[in-house]
């Protein structure tokens, strides 16, 4: 059962950074269409930026911890990605170069995105699996 409160663990974590992703994205697609001006959106994306690097840290150490070495390994680009960003100060988002830079933005998010579902679909899959498995194994006993 431990195995399946793993899972859920991991699922809602991958959840919670995909929430902090869409919602950098659409700060960006707001300052894209001039619905915000440059300085709230960047603000409003610098402020998520620490969490969801920390979020996304904590999950691959959870992964780590718990044994669950494929995750783990799917987990390391993002983790890289994300500490090479942050040890080269390019994490945040500046004011005055973020309409130089909105493309090269949203591609990073995207990229990020994409890797987050392809984790969800592989974390929703094995709860799934695990669940049915410990119903088997309680209907057998």
């Amino acid at each position: 059962m431990g195995e399946v409160w793993a899972w859920l663990l991991f699922f809602f974590s991958l959840i919670a950074l995909l929430i902090m992703v869409v919602y950098q994205l659409m700060c960006l697609a707001d300052l894209e269409f001039d619905y915000i001006n440059p300085y709230d959106s960047a603000s409003r994306i610098n402020r998520i930026v620490l969490p969801e690097y920390i979020a996304q840290a904590a999950l691959s150490f959870i992964y780590l911890v718990t044994g669950h070495w494929f995750m783990a390994l799917l987990s390391i680009p993002y983790l890289y990605f994300n500490v090479r960003l942050y040890m080269q100060k390019q994490h945040l988002v500046d004011v005055t170069e973020i309409f130089n830079l909105l493309n090269w933005e949203k591609k990073h998010r995207l990229f990020k995105l994409g890797h987050i579902l392809l984790l969800l679909c592989i974390s929703l899959f094995w709860m799934i699996y695990t669940t049915l498995e410990d119903d088997d194994h309680a209907l057998h006993n």
